[in-house]
């Protein structure tokens, strides 16, 4: 094929296909990035002896190369196009039906046909490919400038088995394209979502520290009998809202950053810690009477921090699903192997059919009366197995305990 009448039949080329804004782009790249139909190519030019073979993407009006294997140097790479009057593809793809022919000089149809004579084309084979609901997408072609047998019934039948595989495939390529596309859109909303929440919980912390002020000074102003009554309950509920946002910004910091990290420190002010989040449950839910024995006779290596907002949030559950007007008991303890943090209230043992998705996100209970995001648990849990520990649940005698167990002398994660 001269330079002059390829100049003339392309209308896009192969470099519009390297700079991505090809017409046929995602069709030639699926092509043009598969195995498979590289394989077939290879074995139509070995078991037909032609020299050129392609998988055409080919419409009413458009030829466009996307996968070849080119001997005879044509010229034509994967988004090279040629006009559609020049092919016989056009009359495949009217028609459904394949051109096949050994030698142009002696063929009964296509004897000396033009666009033979224009491109030197001798031994020819185009087979028509559908995609499995019927529809037309283009043509597995095999050519050469010398004859070939290429209509021999075992030629045929090979052609005609690839262009069906190439067919099939193109859908099984369509919906995998799809489906990481899919994939990548949840992950972005899924990313957008996490950065909101994580902004949202940030934002939420200035006004209820200031809620906090506020109450603070109305407590140590005179008010009535039924001010008196109303403060803690307001009290309690600006707990609430402190520990979802504290569950909602780990979270959302676990999820952008990779998982929930710790910093384990030697002698960690651990009892202090616990004994700060036990005073702060306290204050805010004073009906609830909730006993606290810490033995640490030892320093403890931990997260100080970290732990007391797990025991917290196991506290905050306690007091959320315990029986009202029975005690809740907080232990810590320290064996040669562990620490051991427990907290337990008597009520209602949890479901079986809850216990396996129970430190799972966005998890809640039938009785939480629409309280909490469900994520209490699961930062409580992953605060554990950040420290290599676990959360142990058990039910007995109208008794639920959570204990939080993790290693002595854990290190810095």
């Amino acid at each position: 094929m001269s330079d002059r009448l390829m100049r003339k039949a392309i209308i896009q080329d192969h470099a519009a296909f390297l700079a991505g804004d090809h017409d046929f782009q995602a069709d030639i790249r699926m092509l043009a990035n598969s195995d498979l139909v590289g394989t077939i190519l290879e074995t139509v030019m070995l078991a037909t002896n032609m020299r050129f073979a392609a998988v055409a993407r080919v419409t009413a009006d458009r030829w466009v190369a996307c996968r070849t294997v080119d001997e005879v140097n044509f010229g034509l790479a994967e988004g090279d196009e040629i006009e559609i009057q020049s092919t016989f593809c056009q009359s495949v793809r009217e028609t459904s039906k394949k051109v096949l022919f050994n030698d142009v000089a002696t063929d009964d149809v296509f004897g000396n046909h033009p666009i033979a004579t224009k491109f030197g084309i001798v031994s020819y084979a185009s087979i028509p490919i559908h995609r499995s609901d019927g529809s037309f997408f283009g043509t597995l072609c095999a050519i050469d400038t010398e004859p070939r047998d290429v209509k021999h019934p075992r030629a045929v039948a090979m052609l005609e088995m690839f262009a069906d595989v190439i067919g099939r495939s193109l859908e099984t390529e369509e919906r995998l394209e799809a489906q990481e596309r899919l994939v990548a859109q949840e992950r972005e909303i899924s990313r957008i979502q996490e950065e909101f929440v994580a902004v949202l919980g940030h934002d939420l912390r200035n006004p209820v520290a200031a809620l906090g002020a506020g109450f603070r000074q109305l407590d140590k102003e005179p008010l009535t009998d039924r001010a008196r009554k109303i403060l803690p309950l307001m009290r309690s509920s600006l707990h609430r809202m402190n520990d979802l946002i504290d569950n909602i910004m780990l979270h959302a910091k676990a999820r952008l950053g990779g998982g929930i990290r710790v910093c384990a420190t030697p002698d960690a002010p651990l009892a202090e810690a616990i004994t700060q989040v036990v005073e702060e449950v306290r204050a805010a839910s004073p009906e609830h009477e909730i006993l606290l024995n810490l033995s640490f006779d030892r320093p403890v290596s931990c997260d100080a921090p970290r732990v007391a907002q797990a025991i917290s949030n196991l506290l905050s559950n306690a007091v959320r699903h315990g029986t009202p007007g029975a005690p809740i008991e907080v232990r810590g303890s320290i064996s040669a192997r562990e620490i051991e943090l427990s907290v337990a209230n008597q009520g209602e043992a949890v479901p079986d059919e809850l216990r396996q998705d129970l430190f799972q996100p966005f998890r809640r209970g039938a009785q939480t009366n629409g309280e909490g995001l469900g994520l209490g648990l699961y930062i409580a849990s992953s605060i554990a197995m950040a420290h290599n520990g676990r959360i142990e649940v058990t039910c007995a005698s109208g008794t639920t305990t959570f204990a939080f167990k993790v290693p002595v002398l854990v290190s810095a994660a």
